[in-house]
């Protein structure tokens, strides 16, 4: 394990105010600082960072916890890992390697960076396999310089080579097959992933190389090989180029469909360019941009495939707070033949230019239907109808009937009054939707007794527990005296319980950093329920005499517990008496 003093001094030099900026972005107030959370989609902030606490906590998905938990959760880490990047993040030394994850986690990482440099050098050989490779890159365009910055390499025509040069390096072959840098025949041989192939290696945030792309030369099958999901790489969760664009001080990032759109428009200028990781868009890469992007757009490719990526992407950066784009490539399939063949100052006015996501839809239904005929204006209206009632305003509603009756000759007072019939149907339906949104979001935020356990008469005894558990998180100097007077198994809630052992388990410390203390003793969710606790109460100063009213709220439903059983007991002999009394008059009678 790692030693709670460094755990402590990593904390210390890792205030969790500048942290979170480095993902979120924060809004200062008063003694807090507020944003939107990156780990769940929402327009209006929940999120809180507290540094008096050095804690967060969200009040819609009940996400929380300390400087640690909060590295753990936005970068996919272990808590051995998170501590190590805190470390590296601070300038320190790191610390002695115990966990056998985080061993095999530092293994792959160094021997990926490792490839990556045998792949570079293999780029930069005199073999006329090297120069074919960069004939390729020079061919799509690529300096020497942009080859440099994104490591671009070359895998040689050697089954074997990556192998045996990582076997030298002292890595075996069970950890190549983990790093999915050489795998398994049918026939049992073991051989590399890639072979001639030029190489891009993928990024994290914190510049490991976590994986790589490999393309053939020429048009052969299959074109693309990558890397399969490892301890280090998630491609749900990964964004090519993110670690080089979140340094643009640009919030308009461009979300391109490949690695090679992505480097052309680096090389030409646009800092900003990133891609999905050989997979669609998910929900989770559009968490990630929010942290970085307050608008995005999307320069899909303009065939088929492309315009259904570009239709799932705005679905999915709906109910985003992001401004999302679509750029109109016209005259080519990509960004990157397009910058070819007009150059970056003519892209750069293409994206001035580019159609917010309701005009795109627009013109994709206009398309679909014959609007010489009747039947093909209504069945556009129609739809054109139901895509303008969700999530426009007014004005915008008004602009868009106008364009509609341009286009169909129907009157705009017609579309309007169509379209504020749809409008209501739509609120109201979303209006319910919101409301099932609403209690899920609230649900860490609110005390919910099972039943099994007193149900609403030991709601009082909770809340006075969980104010008592504030309060020793909030000033561990008095946990002490708690501990003399209350027994955690007093507690109601089971989770309240476990909380509560740890804190008496904690030696007496003086100001916020008790999280740091808990954080390797406490799962995920106990975690939460520390910081939302801490939360709760970030303006509550929780007196001594507010202490004792707490205690005596537990005690109270301790003593209540203790005398029912009594009363039972009681009933139950009282009942027993009567019925013998009856039965001996019967027997009498």
């Amino acid at each position: 394990m790692i030693p709670q003093s460094y755990i402590q001094e990593v904390l210390e030099r890792n205030d969790v105010v500048d942290v979170v900026q480095s993902y979120v972005q924060l809004r200062h107030r008063g003694r807090t600082y507020t944003g939107l959370c990156p780990f769940h989609n929402e327009k209006t902030p929940s999120f809180v960072v507290y540094p008096d606490t050095q804690s967060f906590y969200c009040f819609g998905c009940g996400a929380g916890g300390d400087t640690i938990t909060f590295m753990k959760k936005i970068a996919n880490l272990d808590y051995v890992e998170a501590v190590k990047s805190l470390a590296s993040r601070a300038g320190m030394p790191l610390p002695q390697e115990n966990d056998e994850t985080g061993r095999q986690r530092s293994r792959i990482l160094a021997m990926n960076k490792d490839a990556a440099r045998y792949f570079y050098d293999q780029l930069n050989t005199n073999q006329p396999q090297a120069a074919q490779a960069r004939a390729y890159w020079h061919r799509r365009g690529l300096s020497d310089n942009t080859i440099r910055r994104f490591g671009l390499g070359y895998a040689p025509d050697d089954f074997n080579g990556l192998q045996r040069h990582l076997r030298q390096r002292g890595y075996t072959d069970q950890e190549m097959l983990e790093a999915g840098l050489i795998k398994r025949s049918q026939k049992g041989n073991l051989h590399n992933t890639f072979w001639n192939r030029v190489m891009t290696p993928i990024i994290d945030l914190r510049g490991n190389v976590i994986a790589f792309g490999g393309r053939v030369l020429d048009d052969s099958k299959p074109k693309y090989v990558n890397s399969p999901e490892t301890l280090v790489y998630k491609k749900s969760k990964t964004l090519f180029a993110l670690n080089v664009a979140k340094k643009d001080p640009s919030r308009r990032y461009i979300l391109c469909e490949g690695y090679m759109d992505v480097i052309s428009l680096h090389q030409a200028g646009f800092g900003t360019a990133v891609c999905a990781c050989g997979t669609a868009l998910t929900e989770e890469q559009v968490k990630l941009l929010t942290n970085y992007a307050d608008e995005v757009v999307l320069a899909y490719d303009s065939d088929e495939a492309g315009q259904k990526a570009t239709a799932r992407s705005l679905e999915l950066f709906r109910n985003t707070a992001i401004k999302v784009t679509v750029l109109n490539i016209p005259g080519a399939k990509d960004p990157d033949e397009f910058i070819k063949r007009n150059g970056a100052d003519a892209f750069g006015r293409l994206l001035d230019k580019s159609a917010n996501g309701i005009e795109y839809n627009l013109d994709k239904l206009r398309a679909k239907y014959d609007l010489s005929t009747d039947s093909g204006k209504v069945e556009y209206v129609r739809d054109a109808v139901t895509l303008l009632a969700s999530g426009l305003t007014p004005t915008e509603r008004e602009i868009y009937a106008g364009r509609i009756s341009e286009q169909t000759n129907v009157s705009k007072a017609t579309i309007l009054n169509q379209l504020e019939s749809t409008v209501r149907r739509v609120s109201d339906r979303q209006r319910r939707q919101r409301q099932k949104d609403l209690q899920k979001e609230m649900l860490p935020a609110q005390i919910k007794v099972p039943h099994s356990l007193g149900g609403e008469k030991a709601l009082a005894a909770v809340s006075g527990e969980q104010q008592l558990l504030a309060a020793m998180l909030k000033d561990p100097s008095i946990i002490p005296g708690i501990r003399e007077r209350v027994d955690p198994q007093e507690l109601v809630m089971p989770e309240d319980q476990a909380l509560c052992r740890v804190l008496y388990s904690m030696p007496p410390q003086t100001g916020p950093g008790i999280l740091a203390t808990l954080g390797s003793q406490l799962d995920e969710g106990q975690m939460a329920l520390a910081a939302q606790l801490l939360a709760r109460n970030s303006d509550n100063p929780l007196t001594p005499k507010d202490v004792e009213l707490f205690i005596q709220r537990i005690k109270q439903r301790t003593a209540s517990q203790r005398q029912a059983p009594q009363s039972e007991e009681e009933m139950r002999r009282r009942l027993a008496d009567l019925t013998k009394a009856k039965t001996q008059s019967n027997t009498q009678s």
